[in-house]
């Protein structure tokens, strides 16, 4: 599996490029903020075609450009309908204060929904791109979290990242659900610090922010795992 990844604007959001192999069918994963032109070039770059962009959840920083790749490549956006309020009212998940600072940081710009929408709730499995793309439920960062499950690896978004956890101080943010999804996440993935992370003992993280960790990583030294672990 081709698996391309560069974090977009001010809050360096990873956004992913899946592909089964170069040359063909792709999706795109959070593509925040100025994702638009990183995109294009890892498209033309790897000869692939775009066919939806995935978001793990509705902050800002994962979805600012769904709605333009979208329509540049006539694709469906999909969202857990949890988080959907989101891509029309970002304010709607922050507080006050990071609201007040996200339109100083943006100059006022306005997020733009996308009109291409299908909503997540029913679905545990997609079909796209060549591929058979798991769909988890993992509130708590927000009521919509999901994570995308591939061979070896894990789209995780705000869920989990390298040595921390998504933060649940935000509206919407839970912070028992977040420990109970970590739970589950654990209990039913590969994490076994001997494999080599190709899916067949350990797993690949592929987080909303900062470096790919692994699950078998993140039991170990992860200190907000230390409990339920």
């Amino acid at each position: 599996m081709l698996v391309l990844e560069f974090p977009a604007g001010l809050l360096a959001a990873n956004c992913y490029v899946l592909a089964p192999e170069p040359g063909g069918p792709c999706v795109i994963v959070d593509p925040g903020q100025d994702a638009t032109s990183g995109v294009a070039e890892l498209v033309q770059r790897h000869q692939l075609a775009p066919q939806a962009v995935l978001l793990t959840h509705g902050h800002f920083d994962h979805v600012w450009s769904a709605a333009e790749l979208s329509d540049t490549y006539d694709v469906d956006v999909y969202v857990h309908s949890a988080d959907r309020v989101l891509l029309h009212d970002p304010t709607h998940g922050l507080t006050p204060d990071i609201a007040a600072q996200l339109s100083a940081l943006t100059g006022g710009q306005q997020l733009r929904p996308p009109e291409r929408i299908v909503e997540l709730d029913q679905r545990d499995r997609l079909d796209l791109a060549g591929m058979s793309i798991g769909v988890e439920h993992v509130p708590g960062h927000t009521p919509g979290s999901v994570q995308y499950v591939l061979p070896g690896h894990l789209c995780t978004g705000d869920l989990l990242f390298a040595g921390s956890i998504g933060r649940t101080d935000f509206p919407g943010g839970d912070h028992s659900a977040i420990l109970d999804s970590l739970r589950r996440v654990l209990a039913t993935h590969p994490a076994d610090a001997a494999a080599d992370g190709d899916g067949d003992g350990d797993t690949v993280v592929l987080p909303g922010h900062g470096p790919r960790t692994t699950l078998a990583q993140e039991r170990a030294g992860n200190p907000f795992l230390t409990d339920i672990a």
